[in-house]
């Protein structure tokens, strides 16, 4: 597989890591559309166990076919396709080697009380990555969350694993729990504390979510005054958050969200491109509508990572 110049800079921003991993990476900054640009868009469905399945894929019902999910990722020349162990399972043969795989290794769901702490149970193994040939495992930390902690010992360890194996890491890193407030969980301070976490642990690719221009917690305000820290717009917030992920050493995608109107989706995305982020992992937002639109919307986000809208 050939590379660009682009994509050498970022995979020397690796340094010391294997060239498994490298040549994972590689893998999928040069597959799709955007191939060779340093710009990803990831599909994600995971969901369905978080939200439940009629949450997820009423509003349509072809998403409920895991097959859907594998041909609208590969369809629109997307980068990667990211799910749990049993989605990415029931297409495995049928898509094999068309598109790079993220299995999602953790995950919550809708039906915990709401006492018992946030966190995830561990679904998959390097071993299950290995097994369906996927390029990353995937993993989802809450910084704020009383089991926190817990949270960076698992994926430190899977991490450490997967690295030996020449699979790659991609780490969620949602802020969320009992250390932070609702208005905190996109607060830009708590976001690209979150990015720089995820890179500290040792995330190759790390996935949060765009910003306000909140800022959480007081000591960091003061540091964000005395230091005249350029928040005010979405795109100086997605740089601040790249100078947090090891001054862009890492590769960072930002969360799609809930389903929105088209408008705001490509507005996002602008604000990414415009502010040195990597791309979008956008799920909701494209396989909740008709396959015709998603494939539209898609095609529309590859334009404006490219420049062209």
């Amino acid at each position: 597989m050939k590379t660009t110049r682009r994509v050498q800079r970022i995979l020397a921003g690796f340094e010391g890591e294997t060239p498994g991993v490298k040549a994972q990476l590689n893998r999928m900054l040069m597959t799709g559309r955007l191939a060779g640009t340093g710009r990803m868009i990831v599909l994600p469905v995971d969901q369905g166990f978080e939200h439940g399945p009629a949450r997820s894929f009423a509003p349509n019902p072809e998403g409920y076919d895991p097959h859907y999910h594998y041909r609208l990722a590969i369809d629109a020349g997307l980068n990667a396709f990211a799910a749990p162990l049993g989605l990415l399972e029931a297409g495995a043969d049928s898509f094999a080697g068309q598109i790079p795989l993220i299995l999602k290794c953790n995950s919550a769901n809708s039906l915990m009380s709401p006492g018992c702490g946030k966190n995830q149970a561990i679904t998959a193994s390097v071993d299950d990555a290995l097994r369906l040939g996927a390029s990353a495992i995937g993993f989802t930390i809450y910084p704020g969350s009383d089991c926190a902690l817990e949270m960076f010992e698992e994926i430190a360890e899977m991490r450490r694993a997967a690295a030996a194996r020449g699979v790659a890491t991609v780490i969620w890193s949602y802020p969320r729990g009992e250390g932070v407030s609702k208005e905190g969980e996109t607060a830009v301070d708590v976001a690209a504390y979150a990015a720089h976490m995820a890179a500290l642990i040792g995330a190759h690719v790390i996935k949060i979510k765009l910003s306000t221009d909140h800022v959480m917690l007081p000591e960091a305000r003061d540091v964000y005054e005395a230091q005249g820290i350029d928040i005010a717009t979405r795109a100086a917030r997605v740089a601040h958050c790249m100078q947090a992920a090891f001054g862009g050493r890492r590769i960072v995608l930002f969360s799609g969200g809930a389903k929105k109107d088209e408008g705001s989706v490509y507005d996002d995305a602008r604000a990414i491109r415009d502010g040195g982020g990597n791309g979008s992992i956008i799920g909701r937002n494209t396989f909740q509508r008709p396959r015709g639109e998603a494939l539209e919307m898609l095609a529309h986000l590859v334009d404006i990572y490219k420049g062209r809208a």
